[in-house]
């Protein structure tokens, strides 16, 4: 039996959310994958334009191992926001509208200042996270950020397995944040004319609701992203739209 309960403001966004099983999220991929099959080129086209920025990203990072470690994290932060075309691909198929790239545009167009306000949000976060990791590598881990010259032509700064595996805890934590505030936003900005404010909310209040299943969720999320780049970011090329159009899918599910 379906559960359900309500999400709203005076002045805002009422929804009402489900309760799903733990293992939903597997359904959510499986739709997912479904999608990719009979969508093709344009969301392809969408994981290679994510799959570039993240190149780059790693292009810049590569000659010390914090910036590699901070463009990675930054990279994630701002990944719900690049699923943006992909769910509007996703909700296009449901509602038999038609499929193509300047099509999945159209996104942009039909909440625009809820996607800023999100987006800017999402990038004040990555910053937040630049900003703390500086601070946390100087004074927690005696360690210095690298110089100018370290950033551009390489350096022999060597940080220790402990002090990674702490680095790395603290960019989990401000993820987990991002997942927590993200998991259903872009659906319902685009969808629904949701502001940024009340999608992030609803986001939040469906997380804590179904923590189980959004354990699952995250981690899928994070196995696939991992694959995504030990495999140089060719795999991302079709990890992005799956998780694009799986993050549809958990969206039809979460939000009656």
């Amino acid at each position: 039996m379906t559960m359900s309960a309500s999400v709203s403001r005076p002045e805002g966004l009422r929804v009402e959310f489900r309760h799903v099983p733990t293992r939903q999220a597997l359904v959510w991929l499986d739709c997912g994958w479904n999608d990719m099959k009979r969508i093709g080129t344009p969301g392809l086209a969408h994981g290679a334009l994510i799959a570039i920025l993240g190149a780059v990203l790693l292009i810049l990072g590569s000659s010390h191992v914090y910036l590699t470690a901070a463009a990675v994290t930054g990279y994630l932060l701002v990944g719900p926001f690049m699923t943006t075309g992909l769910c509007e691909l996703a909700r296009r198929r449901t509602e038999h509208q038609p499929l193509g790239f300047d099509e999945s545009l159209q996104a942009l167009s039909r909440n625009p200042d809820g996607l800023v306000h999100f987006g800017t949000t999402l990038a004040l976060m990555a910053l937040l996270w630049f900003v703390l990791s500086a601070i946390l590598l100087e004074s927690m881990m005696n360690t210095s950020v690298p110089s100018l010259a370290v950033a551009l032509w390489g350096g022999s700064s060597v940080i220790s397995a402990g002090q990674l595996l702490g680095y790395v805890a603290c960019g989990a934590v401000l993820a987990a944040i991002v997942f927590a505030v993200s998991v259903v936003a872009v659906p319902l900005i685009i969808d629904r004319h949701a502001a940024a404010g009340d999608a992030m909310r609803a986001s939040v209040r469906v997380t804590f609701a179904n923590l189980p299943a959004m354990m699952v969720w995250a981690a899928l999320i994070v196995v696939l992203t991992i694959i995504g780049f030990v495999t140089l970011l060719i795999g991302m090329v079709f990890v992005a739209p799956l998780l694009g159009y799986a993050t549809w899918h958990a969206y039809r599910d979460l939000i009656a």
